[in-house]
């Protein structure tokens, strides 16, 4: 889907999801074109200003500043923090942006409807970061379950391994660890994942419960032999750590990577930057002695409207990975890991393998099939106008949304709860 004027667009949130919208303009200059950042912290803020050659008026270290100009460009993507989504979004809806807005929508119901109210009430384009939807394995997924290439869905199992270093990255030491400052795990995670499930089920959730804890990764389950350290770089049991800081950071550093995760840590991607990062900043902290508070597994239990029953592991304690899917059907069964698809029928017995041409996830970090997917969805839906390019709009979203509140709710209250219209 090409445009024929690109899309002008400003980012607010410079950070990693940010930064890889950016790098979708330069890559395809007649789809979108990259106009203004409002960023806090300089070094991003000026990386894309040299990168994207910006005009000084359109750098912003605060989004209120630029959300007070007359409107300069046609969408703005909000790629901050959870906490910090649903101000801007409702703020640039008024001044008439179009927004492609980071998943989560939000933290809270009541924010997610204030996002939604403010969109539909002015007739703009809103898509949310669902890259899931968008990937080539998931639209192949998807007319296979159309075509009812195995029959009527009976029941759908669905695993995200998040992996045992990026849960004590992001989830443990990083930005989503702790839930007053961002939002439960499932939400943060793992929302696109039941998002997913509702599109390949094709109905809406009636029903849902939940199970799960922070089960490892507290001051209770630290092993005796790191003694009072609390930082890695002056632990006595951190080379018998799997989480140890240094691990999961020299030791990528070492064999050459110096985007993310590593990134993240410090902007002095130098072996003596990474160490000073680690000896003083938080991703150096003892996964046992941080202020997280979310869980690191959690099972969902899900009952649709057709009959169709899923469940979802969301679990840190694997290697980091492609998500796993197993599809149980009247005629046959689908087992996928996001780039590979077997269709087992039951009838004739073959067993058929199909490969995406572009795989949904092939690193941690990497811009994805599902990201280049969604980019272009949402342009093009803007340059057309047309709303209904997207997979995902804003009321889809929302249902979907209520699905991850309404298993928090089950999980705390350990009950089932009843979704209705």
């Amino acid at each position: 889907m090409k445009t024929k004027k690109p899309v002008t667009f400003l980012i607010v949130g410079a950070g990693s999801r940010g930064t890889a919208y950016a790098e979708f303009a330069a890559e395809n200059p007649d789809e979108a074109k990259l106009v203004g950042v409002a960023e806090p912290r300089e070094i991003p803020r000026k990386r894309l200003e040299q990168q994207h050659q910006l005009n000084a008026d359109y750098l912003f270290e605060d989004w209120r500043d630029a959300a007070a100009k007359d409107k300069f460009a046609d969408a703005v993507v909000i790629a901050t923090l959870d906490a910090m989504h649903s101000e801007p979004a409702i703020a640039f809806a008024k001044k008439g942006y179009h927004i492609l807005l980071e998943k989560p929508m939000a933290p809270s119901p009541l924010e997610c409807e204030q996002i939604v109210e403010a969109v539909e009430s002015t007739g703009l384009i809103l898509a949310v970061g669902h890259v899931l939807l968008y990937s080539n394995y998931t639209r192949k997924l998807k007319q296979l379950l159309d075509s009812a290439a195995i029959g009527d869905i009976v029941s759908i199992q669905h695993l995200e391994p998040v992996g045992f270093w990026h849960q004590a990255h992001s989830f443990v030491r990083g930005n989503w660890g702790n839930e007053s400052k961002s939002s439960p795990m499932l939400l943060a995670k793992s929302c696109h994942d039941l998002d997913w499930i509702r599109h390949l089920v094709g109905r809406p959730c009636t029903a849902i419960n939940s199970f799960g804890s922070l089960k490892h990764f507290r001051k209770e389950a630290k092993p005796i032999e790191a003694g009072e350290a609390r930082r890695c770089t002056k632990c006595a049991h951190e080379p018998d750590c799997c989480y140890s800081a240094k691990k999961i950071y020299l030791n990528r550093l070492a064999a050459g990577n110096t985007a993310w995760p590593i990134d993240v840590v410090t902007y002095d991607t130098t072996p003596a930057g990474v160490m000073d990062a680690l000896e003083n900043g938080p991703y150096g902290r003892c996964v046992y002695e941080c202020d997280n508070d979310v869980v690191d597994s959690q099972v969902v239990n899900m009952e649709f409207a057709n009959g169709v029953t899923a469940s979802f592991t969301m679990t840190a304690f694997t290697t980091a990975g492609p998500r796993r899917t197993s599809i149980f059907g009247t005629r046959g069964e689908i087992r996928g890991d996001g780039s590979k698809i077997v269709v087992h029928d039951f009838l004739t017995g073959e067993t058929k393998t199909l490969i995406s041409e572009n795989p949904e996830c092939q690193t941690l970090g990497s811009r994805t099939s599902g990201d280049n997917g969604l980019m272009t969805t949402f342009f093009a839906a803007v340059a057309s106008g047309d709303k209904s390019l997207l997979l995902s709009g804003p009321n889809e979203t929302l249902e979907s949304h209520r699905m991850v509140f309404a298993a928090e709710q089950a999980r705390i209250s350990r009950s089932v709860v009843t979704l209705n219209d």
